[in-house]
């Protein structure tokens, strides 16, 4: 919540597919809830390998030219699904 205040962006990126995705803090505290940044690479998994091991987060304040070229991925919904799961005996 201090990043978000503080006008911070995050920036999470997979090593192994090279993808960059920056988010804002307020929109992942959402998502993951109130925690640090070293906590957020535990959490998030690459949407295009849909590995968790690459993951890299980081918090940084963007500054002119860069903030106007950043696309930010913007939280559109929460869904939860209901999975049922069955066991023969």
């Amino acid at each position: 919540m201090h990043a978000h205040n503080a006008g911070q962006v995050a920036r999470i990126r997979c090593a192994y597919c090279n993808i960059k995705r920056f988010d804002k803090p307020l929109e992942l505290r959402e998502v993951i809830g109130n925690v640090d940044v070293d906590q957020v690479r535990a959490k998030v998994r690459c949407e295009k390998c849909k590995k968790k091991e690459y993951m890299d987060a980081e918090l940084f304040h963007p500054v002119g030219q860069e903030l106007e070229t950043i696309r930010f991925r913007r939280l559109v919904e929460i869904r939860w699904e209901k999975r049922v799961v069955w066991k023969d005996e």
